[in-house]
């Protein structure tokens, strides 16, 4: 490589690097074409009643701000009252991780294309009318987290390519038509944890001997189903903590190994024909920590004793109602009455002054007028019967998982629904310090809560199961936020584009950058936390660090459209309006001041149509930034 006599080799670098840069920079500013057409297709395909995706006509999907479009390659359209299909066109969003389309009343197929998004993490269909096949395709995706398409109308098997999902955690498949026996095959889905198919008509053996390799499975649930034959005697995982075998038509006696599950907190075969004797050693051999729970609802079979001891712990209940045993033994009337708990509901209040808060706000438990956050949630396999036992940890766990105080999370009621399933109403507060504290949550908040519970991205565990989200409701005076999150600012079907086009450059320099690079780094930083300093370069402001903060809403992650390894690059408004992009260099990519500044001296003198145009900097409070113009970015 040559250079000019009269340039330093590090600012050359710089040079080529910033060009590099900033022609990737621009090029992502548009989204790739052929994904705007798919959304468009998609769209006509739909009907949207209430108008929720008028704005899908205008401009850019990231610069328009497309409703549900979020341009970290998410698409969330829960519970629009959307009808009409899905168009296969969806296939063409090649980089989507998460796919939404829950709650609405979409019919037809799903796409088989939908199994060509190598990305894919998420896949949430449920709650629609969707008919058909499963598409073997499904079976493709290399990534899949969460499969979850229940509550549809799908008919026919299970395709045994289900058996490639080698990352699917959650398989939910819950409340359709399915057919045929159980695929042996899914043994080999190496992350398995929970496997819901209740309320299907699977007939056959319940379950293949070859779960037992399921050695992470911790919930399964394939209640309201055919299965006529016996429970098979091959011991399930050590992971195992519920299992729903109920309302089948099972034959045979209770599986020995039922007494060597070490985790096992619910287990449910009420309803079915299962005959003999109910084995002590259930419980007997079972050491409860705490407040663990063994819940054993044996209701309705043909049992006719139990063998051993009937002394149970007490985190042990036991549900024999309508077997002969209850109608010859008086002894065992204890364990005979009927499982009640399930329909204990709870509402709940706050008591406060008489005076009630203008709506839409509401008393927070510190009797303060704040406007709520609405989430509809559910449980869908809790191990429990009886929520009200485990309340507080339920609100412990939301609360950290959510990073609030528990006193801003409030359980406003629950109900056990059909299934069994725990349907709640939450509601989220602002916090309470003082009487200056704010009655609302900011934008930034708001879009924050709401991606957590959107992208599944919330704690659970064994006892309290797998969840879905319902709704997530915008009240006044949340209801003109924009729900789409912000934009990444790459489109990278684009990228791609760009960098093989790049590529060759980037070969040329790769290692005389990375020496180089490496040299900068090693450059002490002159600057002291409180040090400031400017340069005059023609229409090239210095900013504050104080600014910077306000600009971003305090460097928020709703702010956050990007990084690099230099540093984070966020969406920040300037007090004139101006919309930009500044880039925060992260700690290990700071620079001395001369360095920075010479940085900047280059920056302030490239300029093409393709290259966003340099505004300012800012070098103050041991921190370091670049803002560029945003024109063309949401």
């Amino acid at each position: 490589m040559y250079l000019s006599k009269g340039c330093k080799c590090e600012e050359a670098v710089l040079l080529c690097l910033c060009f590099f840069c900033y022609f990737l920079f621009a090029t992502a500013l548009i989204t790739d074409p052929t994904e705007v057409d798919a959304l468009r297709t998609i769209k006509g395909s739909l009907i949207d009643t209430n108008g929720n995706l008028s704005n899908w006509d205008r401009g850019d999907p990231c610069t328009s701000n497309w409703t549900g479009v979020m341009c970290l390659d998410t698409t969330h359209l829960l519970n629009m009252n959307l009808s009409g299909t899905l168009a296969p066109e969806i296939g063409r969003l090649s980089y989507l991780e998460v796919l939404d389309f829950m709650w609405n009343d979409i019919t037809g197929s799903i796409p088989k294309e939908i199994g060509f998004i190598n990305p894919l993490k998420l896949l949430l269909l449920n709650g629609n009318q969707l008919t058909g096949e499963l598409p073997e395709e499904l079976g493709f995706l290399p990534f899949l987290i969460r499969f979850q398409i229940d509550q549809n109308n799908i008919t026919g098997p299970i395709p045994l390519s289900f058996a490639k999902l080698n990352t699917t955690v959650h398989f939910l498949l819950d409340n359709n038509k399915l057919t045929g026996e159980l695929p042996s095959e899914l043994s080999e889905m190496p992350s398995l944890k929970i496997l819901q198919l209740d309320n299907n008509n699977f007939g056959g053996n319940s379950i293949p001997h070859s779960y037992a390799n399921m050695s992470k499975l911790i919930k399964l649930d394939l209640s309201f189903n055919q299965f006529n034959e016996s429970i098979p005697t091959n011991k399930l995982s050590d992971n195992i903590t519920t299992i729903d075998l109920s309302n089948n038509d099972l034959i045979g006696t209770i599986p020995s190994y039922f007494s060597r599950l070490p985790r096992l907190q619910k287990l449910s075969i009420a309803n079915n024909s299962l005959n003999g004797s109910v084995p002590s050693t259930i419980w007997q051999d079972r050491i409860l920590n705490g407040s663990e729970m063994l819940h054993l609802d044996m209701q309705r079979n043909q049992f006719t004793s139990i063998s051993g001891s009937t002394n149970l712990p007490p985190n042990v209940t036991l549900w024999l109602e309508g077997n002969p045993m209850c109608s010859n033994n008086n002894t065992l009337a204890q364990f005979c009455g009927s499982e009640s708990d399930s329909s204990i509901n709870g509402n709940f209040s706050v008591s406060c002054p008489t005076q009630a808060c203008p709506p839409p706000y509401e008393y927070t438990v510190d009797c303060f007028c704040a406007a709520p956050l609405v989430v509809n949630y559910r449980l869908k396999s809790p191990g429990f019967s009886d929520f009200r036992t485990y309340m507080n940890a339920f609100q412990s766990m939301m609360s950290r998982g959510l990073k609030i105080h528990i006193i801003q999370f409030h359980i406003n009621k629950f109900e056990w629904e059909e299934g069994p399933r725990l349907g709640m109403n939450l509601k989220l507060f602002p916090m309470y310090v003082d009487d200056n504290s704010s009655h609302v949550f900011n934008t930034s908040e708001v879009l924050r809560l709401r991606n957590l519970f959107l992208d599944f991205d919330l704690p659970t565990n064994d006892l309290f199961g797998p969840f879905e989200l319902l709704d997530f409701i915008l009240l006044d005076p949340y209801r003109d936020v924009t729900v789409t999150s912000p934009s990444s600012g790459i489109s990278k079907g684009a990228l791609a584009g760009i960098v093989l086009g790049a590529i060759a450059f980037v070969v040329t320099f790769s290692a005389t950058i990375l020496v180089l690079r490496l040299r900068l780094r090693d450059t002490p930083s002159k600057r002291t936390k409180a040090s400031r300093v400017s340069i005059k370069i023609e229409g090239i402001r210095s900013f504050y660090y104080e600014e910077m903060q306000a600009a971003t809403n305090n460097f928020s992650v709703s702010a956050r459209i990007g990084q690099g390894g230099y540093g984070r690059v966020f969406k920040g408004v300037l007090p004139d309006g101006t919309v930009v992009a500044i880039k925060r260099a992260q700690e290990g990519s700071l620079q001395g001041e001369k360095e920075f500044l010479t940085e900047i001296e280059l920056l302030s003198r490239l300029h093409h149509r393709n290259l966003v145009s340099l505004i300012g900097y800012c070098d103050e409070e041991g921190e370091q930034f670049i803002q560029k113009n945003l024109l063309l970015f949401p």
